[in-house]
């Protein structure tokens, strides 16, 4: 299931005022894209609301997937100082987080204090794969494997804690539950409409041991890099095996009746419910993990469905709604991760997506 969808007020590009002669416009006085040139493509044109320019959201680099609700400045018109939460999207190389570990430790929140003893795993790895029978039935779900080098550990937070940095956003790995906003009782995974799966024991104590790890600081194998056109992705940072949990996808949740005129393209359904007033999504923008930076395919084109190599799937956990990022087939050192924002719904704008 995709991120949850809105519909935009603000669709098409208002007209130029006289006053303004910078603009770049045709000869019937439409605004043009100062990029390409066209004034084609009106309701993908966007205006700055500094100094009305015109530009279309595939020529942003990094694009934009969709026209924004509120107030958006391009890049001449943004101060130094602005905030990331203020409608300016991240176009240059961001500041790098401090390689520093105690910065990266107090940035994370993570455990001071010695690692429990591992657990053997050789026995379960012979006894999964003697099942030949029941292998394909079973599909359990694997922790992620840290990478041994604590340098490199601390390289891979680091550079999610730039991302989050730059984004205006603070590092949570939970679903968290703000004053105003849903409360926890609202998810319940019984609501949802036509019933949700629930995840079997054995994946839970895997999601649980991936969650334990992360707060000793034992880290996924994943770098956030930037991308001028994609802007913020994640890579894989060394090999992932297929049906690795890669993360659970985090941050504010909220009924989807109260995002209707929100700004953020990262919300992600979390529960479908009848009656629709009970539908919940999980907003990231303010608290959030990785996985709000994981992109999606172009699911228009058969070369943008080749790139997915995660599956987005909602489980019910002890009753509530939990959504997780899955590999669906081995993933190399390098390649970058993508899933299929649209899910069944196929309404996230994913056609200017590369």
């Amino acid at each position: 299931m995709g991120p949850a969808t809105q519909q935009r007020h603000r669709t098409r590009a208002r007209r130029p005022a006289a006053s303004k002669p910078r603009l770049t416009v045709d000869d019937d006085g439409d605004v043009r894209c100062e990029a390409c040139g066209s004034g084609d493509d009106a309701d993908e044109l966007l205006l700055c609301d500094g100094c009305d320019r015109g530009v279309h959201i595939f020529c942003l680099r990094p694009i934009l997937p969709r026209v924004p609700a509120g107030d958006w400045f391009c890049p001449s018109c943004t101060p130094a100082t602005t905030s990331a939460k203020s409608g300016v999207i991240q176009t240059k190389m961001p500041k790098q987080f401090p390689l520093v570990q105690t910065k990266i430790v107090d940035f994370f929140k993570i455990q001071r204090g010695p690692a429990p003893a591992a657990e053997p795993t050789e026995g379960k790895k012979r006894k999964r794969k003697a099942l030949v029978v029941s292998k394909k039935k079973s599909r359990k779900l694997l922790p992620f494997t840290p990478s041994e080098d604590p340098v490199r550990r601390l390289t891979q937070m680091a550079s999610l804690a730039t991302a989050l940095t730059a984004t205006g956003a603070v590092f949570s790995n939970d679903l968290t539950y703000v004053p105003g906003m849903a409360p926890r009782s609202a998810n319940s995974a019984a609501l949802e409409a036509g019933g949700m799966q629930v995840l079997p024991r054995e994946d839970v104590e895997t999601l649980s041991l991936c969650k334990s790890m992360m707060e000793r600081g034992e880290w996924p194998p994943l770098l956030v890099v930037f991308d001028p056109v994609e802007g913020f992705t994640v890579e894989a940072d060394k090999c992932i095996k297929d049906l690795t949990i890669i993360t659970e996808y985090v941050g504010d949740v909220d009924y989807l009746r109260s995002r209707e005129h929100d700004d953020g393209d990262s919300m992600m359904t979390l529960l479908s419910a009848s009656p629709p007033s009970k539908s919940l999504v999980v907003c990231p923008d303010k608290r959030s993990n990785i996985a709000r930076y994981i992109n999606g395919i172009n699911n228009h084109t058969p070369e943008g469905r080749k790139k997915q190599n995660l599956k987005c799937v909602r489980y019910a956990v002890d009753g509530e709604c939990r959504v997780l990022l899955v590999a669906n087939r081995d993933i190399s050192k390098g390649e970058r991760l993508y899933y299929d924002y649209n899910g069944s719904e196929h309404e996230y704008p994913t056609h200017h997506f590369v």
